[in-house]
């Protein structure tokens, strides 16, 4: 989706400059078997860069190696946010418990299924063994943290609340995944749907339909007009079969390219998005939701309200709020509050803004931008909820009336055959 574009140029931002660290010694899996002093047999698999490392670490444990197999490396799946919020979450209770912070990293990578993501924390590892901050380690990795992520790090290093950031961190991340699998799941079963009835219309007018035309064909009597409708498109069909199969294919193609590399699509796409019939103040209540969740997250943490505009227009998710943020950042630089800078802009409703002007006047922001995102996320909740009550009948009309419709068109004359004989 065009949402994408925002957050990639917060990714680019966030890239550290400079040379990066050293990339960490790949890890290996292998299988092992051993004894104990009193020759108990033992067996198992562990993580390491080489077998000497295998050696030495069961030898801590009182281990004696007997056999010793590197498994072939699995092929790992795509890292995804959900992993980075499970694995921001487990950090965060890990250093609540007091394990230090790279013997938490080594437990989340050691017990972690995906290969990719083990590597990933294992090269976070080593930068941070050899000298860099955790934040500094993390934004070598922009595909996987952004700005607002290696931003909150930084604040809690620095202010020593590490964990408890974290902690909001992961929640965030949490709501964040929550938000778009609800808006996933609205889309997905119409789209589904639909492209289901298109196939059936295609193959019912290229292959059912012509057959029933030369059964007609012997009535010798004129065909109900239905009937001669639904011939005529299917005749059409026929003819043209290749353009109404590739067009759409063709079309979807160049639009998901258009949507990776063309900016003027991806604004064009975001600006349609909020103006749909029905789903436009869907994506729109979920964009100002994610918007002051972000805005909250970073204010909560300390971060200076210009500052913390960067991360927020590329957490916004669509091209109209990021341009927004841009203009309310350059407002809030020379001076003009939040509210008056957001009015400006004429995207935020006016419950937005009365919020967001009680918290700047009693000094609760991130309070009250975190009641304006919990809302949102409620109207989003009722909204699918909603979409989904109303789609499920609509499609079920659109369905009748298309194939049954064509149904009902060839069989009128099989009803008027005792006319016709």
């Amino acid at each position: 989706m065009a949402t994408r574009a925002p957050a990639a140029a917060a990714r680019k931002a966030a890239a550290p400059k400079g040379k990066p660290g050293r990339k960490a010694p790949t890890q290996y899996l292998f299988e092992w078997e051993g004894k104990d002093r009193k020759g108990k047999a033992f067996s198992g698999e562990l993580r390491a860069e080489s077998q000497a490392e295998v050696n030495a670490t069961l030898r801590k444990q009182g281990l004696t190696v007997v056999k010793l197999k590197k498994r072939r490396a699995a092929r790992g799946k795509k890292i995804t946010q959900k992993d980075i919020a499970y694995f921001t979450r487990q950090l965060s209770t890990m250093l609540k418990a007091g394990i230090p912070l790279l013997q938490s990293i080594d437990i989340i990578a050691r017990g972690h299924a995906n290969p990719n993501f083990t590597q990933l924390l294992s090269e976070i590892r080593f930068d941070i063994e050899s000298g860099s901050s955790m934040a500094q380690a993390f934004r070598r990795h922009p595909r996987y943290f952004d700005t607002l992520y290696c931003n909150l790090i930084d604040a809690g290093e620095q202010g020593g609340i590490l964990d408890a950031l974290l902690e909001r961190l992961s929640l965030y991340m949490e709501k964040t995944i929550a938000l778009k699998s609800q808006i996933k799941s609205a889309m997905i079963y119409p789209i589904a749907v639909l492209t289901v009835a298109f196939a059936v219309t295609v193959i019912l007018m290229i292959f059912v339909i012509p057959a029933f035309k030369g059964v007609f064909s012997s009535f010798g009597a004129n065909l109900p007009a239905p009937t001669l409708v639904v011939i005529a498109m299917s005749d059409f069909f026929v003819d043209n079969w290749y353009l109404i199969i590739g067009a759409p294919i063709i079309g979807i193609t160049m639009y998901i390219r258009g949507l990776k590399r063309s900016e003027k699509v991806q604004r064009a796409s975001d600006r349609l998005l909020l103006r749909l019939p029905i789903f436009g103040s869907l994506f729109r209540k979920a964009v100002i939701a994610r918007w002051t969740r972000t805005l909250a997250t970073m204010f909560a943490a300390g971060t200076p309200l210009v500052e913390s505009m960067e991360s927020v227009a590329g957490a916004a998710g669509n091209w109209v709020y990021y341009d927004a943020t841009k203009e309310i950042e350059q407002s809030v630089r020379i001076g003009t509050s939040l509210t008056n800078a957001m009015q400006a802009t004429h995207v935020f409703d006016s419950m937005v803004l009365q919020m967001t002007q009680i918290g700047e006047e009693s000094g609760a922001l991130d309070n009250m931008l975190l009641k304006v995102a919990e809302f949102y996320e409620r109207e989003v909740d009722d909204a699918v909820a909603a979409i989904s009550s109303l789609i499920e009948p609509l499609i079920i009309v659109i369905l009748g009336v298309l194939i049954g419709g064509m149904v009902v068109a060839m069989y009128l004359p099989i009803f008027k055959l005792g006319q016709v004989v």
